[in-house]
């Protein structure tokens, strides 16, 4: 099954760490795709840009509306993400454990097929 790592901190958290300390965790960030490539369990690595550049679509009424900003109710931002595959949620967790702890926070969740331009996973059926 497919599952995503999604990785939240402080916009410019990262940055303002000592030069050490990010590349420590840029090291343990390497490691771990390297680890899943190996295994050929690794799909896309994703470091978003900044939420100043994100937009927002939101419906209101029969209207679409294009906004600036990612309208987020938390401090805390989407910054990237990895997209796995495990056997297991346990496992997916545990590929999360691997990446820099008190940089960020890590959600790991399920991905549902909702099809697309890639093939539908084997470990999925309709």
């Amino acid at each position: 099954m497919q599952y995503a790592i999604l990785i939240y901190a402080s916009e410019g958290f990262f940055d303002r760490l000592p030069e050490e300390e990010q590349e420590n965790a840029l090291d343990q960030h390497r490691a771990l795709q390297k680890d899943l490539n190996e295994k050929g369990a690794l799909g896309a690595v994703a470091k978003l840009m900044d939420t100043s550049a994100a937009m927002t679509i939101r419906k209101k009424g029969d209207s679409l509306l294009v906004l600036d900003g990612p309208f987020a109710e938390t401090k805390e931002q989407l910054l990237g993400l990895y997209l796995l595959e495990c056997d297991s949620i346990d496992d997916a967790i545990e590929q999360a454990k691997k990446l820099p702890q008190g940089v960020a926070a890590y959600e790991v969740r399920p991905i549902g097929w909702m099809g697309g331009a890639l093939e539908k996973p084997d470990s999925e059926t309709d």
